[in-house]
């Protein structure tokens, strides 16, 4: 089709008026491009998460890893939800590519949500951290964690920050949680820019395992609606 419409555009047109044309005709056919790109990428992040959220009610269940594929270098850690804007997602093991291009990672060297210091956990903008562009001071981050322990952590900060300094201290004293993820939003390509979102724990709960319940199924179900 390219190829046609150039060579129309040769036969009727003038040389400039020509160029003119194939300059536009390459616009759209990378406008087309783009605009599949990126519908496939929200496409590859909601079929993660359904597969995610099918892991993680398995690890609720046993208490073991369960790797959401068999080629997958990570699996499900926690579950993040945010209640008062209804947004929910599967938090993964690590921010390697792999592990970022299907959900959160809870990164390397950083604190288990709960435990002393400061836990980070970082997504990409446009996917599973885009909720976060609705957030405010205040709100509550919920944290369920695979060994059935329940966090709730309570927004103090957000800031806009440059990714070597974000003042994030990974041994704070207390129990905090960081949210990062690139900035401005709508942005549609690479920064130095991170949007940071703080957290202080304010209260937990352990919830029992019950062997062969459908309780981790349908915690999974939720899950996914909510993500949708």
């Amino acid at each position: 089709m390219f190829c046609a419409l150039l060579s129309r555009a040769k036969r009727c047109v003038q040389p400039s008026s020509y160029y003119a044309v194939a300059v536009a005709a390459l616009l759209v056919v990378g406008g087309v491009v783009l605009v599949g790109k990126g519908v496939y990428i929200h496409a590859k992040a909601m079929v993660a998460q359904y597969l995610l959220s099918e892991a993680f009610a398995e690890s609720l269940n046993s208490g073991r890893p369960v790797k959401p594929w068999s080629w997958a270098d990570t699996w499900p850690v926690a579950r993040l939800e945010m209640p008062r804007i209804k947004a929910s997602t599967i938090v993964l093991k690590g921010g390697s590519g792999q592990a970022m291009a299907f959900g959160p990672g809870l990164l390397e060297n950083t604190a288990q949500p709960g435990a002393p210091g400061t836990s980070v956990i970082a997504a990409h903008r446009d996917t599973h951290f885009a909720f976060l562009r609705d957030a405010r001071i205040g709100d509550e981050i919920r944290i369920t964690r695979t060994d059935g322990a329940v966090i709730w952590f309570r927004i103090t900060e957000m800031a806009v920050v440059r990714w070597d300094a974000s003042g994030i201290d990974a041994d704070a004293a207390g129990n905090w949680l960081v949210l990062s993820t690139c900035w401005p939003f709508d942005a549609v390509t690479p920064g130095d820019m991170r949007y940071v979102v703080r957290a202080r724990m304010v209260g937990r709960q352990m919830v029992r395992r019950r062997p062969n319940s459908t309780a981790a199924k349908e915690l999974a179900a939720k899950t996914h609606a909510l993500s949708l």
